[in-house]
Parts: structure tokens; sequence; C-alpha cells
């Protein structure tokens, strides 16, 4: 008997960016396996038939441009007949609620940042920015306003939200669930403030973000321990004017160019690939799940 009022849920975080920061605007979703229905209850759904679900997209995205004047049917038409429609969509490996781990490395990748800092190498002589491929195998060699240029064409614009939130994930669903729980049951636990675990969680938090434990000495490579802090102002600036940290140079005002005429666009995705990506339905362990 099918299930009454079935809601399914999405996070949806909106990207524009390739390998190069090139633009390659395309979507990263997380998305419940399967509708809630009831009270807490959650019910599977069949495997997914990506090419159907490429077809569903290529419409959707056709549609909204046509009524907002982007394209014209000649267009549509035109495109519909290519060989490689230009879609692709790629369905992961499903994760389970007790794999904390996948979860959060999953969350990590569909919200990062357009370009990576560890790939990027600035050359202050002649003002150039040599920035490497995700796999090292290539490199290219930007003009310093070169490299400027893409970077801005994927800053949001003001009040622009970039990761969206759908069905039993949104606000207005989250509002309401709130409002029919036991008052005695809070939506979100409360963390223990005095175990030894969460007084860490920044060092983790500040490793995961920067790949730099906080708590390693750059020089011996020990394990620090935290003694004590210091909030007067006046004892923070003796400390860092006798380390040499309390005037730093500015480095040289880069040489000024002329603006780009264009910037290379690269139309690698970002997304992993595999031989039959377009082909597979992903493989679902039906029976460990069921037994979660």
């Amino acid at each position: 008997m099918p299930e009454q009022n079935p809601i399914p849920g999405a996070v949806i975080a909106i990207q524009t960016f390739g390998d190069f920061l090139g633009f390659n605007p395309h979507c990263h979703v997380l998305v419940t396996d399967g509708c809630f229905y009831g009270k807490g209850m959650f019910r599977v759904a069949p495997p997914l038939d990506l090419k159907n679900l490429e077809a569903i997209f290529q419409h959707k995205v056709f549609r909204m441009l046509l009524a907002k004047g982007r394209i014209t049917k000649d267009l549509i038409a035109m495109l519909s007949n290519w060989r490689h429609s230009g879609f692709q969509i790629f369905c992961g490996q499903r994760l389970f609620p007790q794999d904390e781990t996948a979860m959060e490395n999953l969350a990590r990748y569909i919200i990062r940042a357009s370009f990576s800092q560890e790939r990027m190498q600035y050359l202050a002589e002649p003002s150039k920015v040599v920035y490497r491929a995700k796999d090292g195998t290539e490199e290219k060699v930007f003009d310093a306003l070169e490299w400027l240029a893409p970077m801005c064409s994927h800053i949001p614009d003001r009040g622009e939200q970039m990761v969206r939130y759908y069905g039993y994930y949104s606000n207005v669903s989250r509002g309401k669930r709130k409002e029919t729980e036991d008052d005695r049951v809070p939506c979100i636990p409360e963390a223990d403030k005095s175990s030894k675990e969460y007084r860490k969680n920044w060092a983790r938090l500040i490793q995961k973000i920067y790949e730099v434990d906080p708590l390693t000495c750059p020089k011996c490579r020990g394990t620090m321990r935290i003694i004590s802090f210091i909030e007067d102002q006046e004892v923070i600036q003796a400390i860092l004017k006798h380390l040499g940290l309390w005037l730093v140079k500015s480095k040289p005002t880069p040489k000024a160019h002329a603006p780009p005429a264009g910037y290379i666009v690269d139309h690698l995705s970002q997304l992993p690939r595999n031989d039959d990506h377009l082909h597979r339905d992903p493989d679902y362990p039906w029976d460990a799940y069921l037994q979660s």
C-alpha cells in the first residue's frame, strides 16, 4: 500500500567552476534514497535510471532557459539532436547513517572552494600564478590579473544562496516538525561542553579546513598544549614586537597589465568519472540497509 504524503529531501550546492577556474556550471546534490512519511518513517526507493534522469534534467534546464528568453526553440531542437547532449549525471555510492566520516567528507566536497591554495603558486617578480590540476599531471601559468578575472566570475551576487534545501530538509518542513515535536525532546541536542573531546573540537576543525594541525609544533613536530590565553593588548604587542611580527613589511605592488581579452575555459568536469558513468546504476546493498 502506498504511503500517504511521501516527502523526499535534498541539499543542492550550485557550482560554477572547473579544474582551472573555467566556467563549468553544475550542481552537487545530496538526496535521500527514498521518501519520509508519517512520523519518522522512511521508505527506500528503487534504483535510479540515470539515462531517464539525465533526460528529465535536460528538459527542465531547456524549459527554464526558454522561459527566461535565454534560448530559442530552434536552438533547443538543434541541441536535442546532438549525439552528446552536453548534460551528465553521476550517481555515487549510497551513504549509510552510521558512516559519519563518509558523510562529512562528501559534505565538504559539495561546498568546496573554487580553487585550492595548495595547488596555487604565486611568482611575485613576474606577477604570475602557477596552478596545478587536481591529478598533478598538468599546470597552467596565468598573469596575476588574468587569474583574478575568472576567479571573480565565480563570486555569487549579494544575497544569492548557493546552497538550497528542498523537501524534508527545507526550512518550512523543519519548522513544521519542530512545532509538532515534544518540547522535552530538543531538535538539536546540546553538546556536552565539559567533555574533553568537545574542548578539542576547534583544533580538529582547523585541521580539516586548513590541513594544518594547530597543536603540532612547526619546528620540532611535537605536540603542543595550551598553557594560558593572553588578552592584554600591551602584552600581545610586546610579544609580537619581540618576535618581529608586529610590523610586517608589505610586498611590492604587482606590475599592472592590460585587462585580459579573455581567459581559457576548461571543459573538464570536476566530477569523478568511470567508463560506464552514463549507463550504470549504482550498486545498492539492500540487505545491509534494511537491517540497519
